[in-house]
């Protein structure tokens, strides 16, 4: 077998071929990469284009500035959808926990929240109850504070604390041979308090509840103070029953002239008692609660 690798039949070249082959040089050939089996070839990056401004308009354009009305409206609903999450959450919760819980737990759950609701109705009422005497208080508060104020002046009038004024008499009474007795002088007096004598005083020492006369014909004292004829009543009441108190059969005006004296009685539609008695303080009694 021959080295030749032509196959039989092929014609040598010719000599000045041969001679030209071996005169010029071998292209040197960079070897080519090739990819790898099953990938495409890479292909080239297209060139990034720049934007070109238009003729005639050099300045950028200005941003458009965000609306303040909108944005607080999306803060609130922001808002406003966290609260609803939170209570949904709160709610889901609570109805979990109530769905797995025994039906004694339950029963517990619920004898508590009607006490509370019962609680809750009795404090409503309460203040229900303090509203309405808040809104009497005005006018109930000034006819109590009037009535107190009567109660008051017609206990002073009484205990003769203070000067008292109106319609009565005065009497005078004359014992020039000095007979009139201290029963005479005392009967005066408790008759006209029983003819509805308000007040009054004998001398200037004015008459109380407690109010004693005492001494001897000619020498008389009424609650420790002297008292000398003409003896000089002055007495707040009905003139009329005052009047006719004195001059009953038997009464003041007879005894007192069996006795040599005289009594002269005047009506007035005013008079006035301005003796003042000293506010005693009780020792023994007390107010009974």
């Amino acid at each position: 077998m021959s080295g030749d690798p032509r196959p039989a039949g092929t014609p040598d070249p010719a000599p000045d071929d041969r001679a030209v082959e071996e005169a010029v040089p071998e292209a040197v050939q960079e070897p080519v990469e090739e990819p790898p089996v099953g990938e495409a070839p890479a292909a080239e990056a297209p060139a990034t284009a720049e934007p070109v401004a238009p003729a005639g308009d050099a300045s950028p354009k200005p941003r458009r500035r965000r609306d303040p009305v909108a944005a607080a409206l999306i803060g609130v609903l922001t808002l406003l959808l966290g609260f609803a999450f939170a209570v949904q959450v709160r709610v889901t919760d609570t109805d979990q926990a109530l769905t797995g819980a025994r039906e004694e737990d339950l029963v517990r759950i619920l004898d508590e929240l009607e006490a509370e609701e019962e609680r809750l109705r009795g404090q409503l009422a309460d203040q229900r109850v303090a509203l309405r005497e808040l809104n009497d208080t005005d006018s109930s508060a000034d006819a109590a504070l009037e009535e107190a104020r009567q109660r008051a002046d017609a206990l002073a009038i009484l205990n003769g604390t203070v000067a008292a004024e109106g319609p009565g008499l005065q009497m005078t009474i004359r014992d020039p041979e000095s007979e009139v007795r201290v029963a005479d002088l005392l009967s005066a007096i408790q008759e006209l308090r029983g003819a509805g004598a308000e007040t009054m005083q004998v001398d200037g020492v004015r008459i109380g509840v407690s109010s004693a006369v005492t001494g001897r014909p000619g020498s008389l004292r009424i609650d420790g103070e002297p008292i000398t004829s003409p003896y000089e009543v002055v007495v707040i009441g009905s003139p009329q029953d005052l009047e006719t108190a004195m001059n009953i059969p038997g009464g003041v005006v007879d005894s007192v002239s069996r006795r040599g004296g005289t009594v002269v009685i005047t009506q007035s539609d005013r008079v006035l008692v301005d003796a003042l008695r000293p506010l005693e303080t009780p020792q023994y009694a007390e107010p009974d609660e």
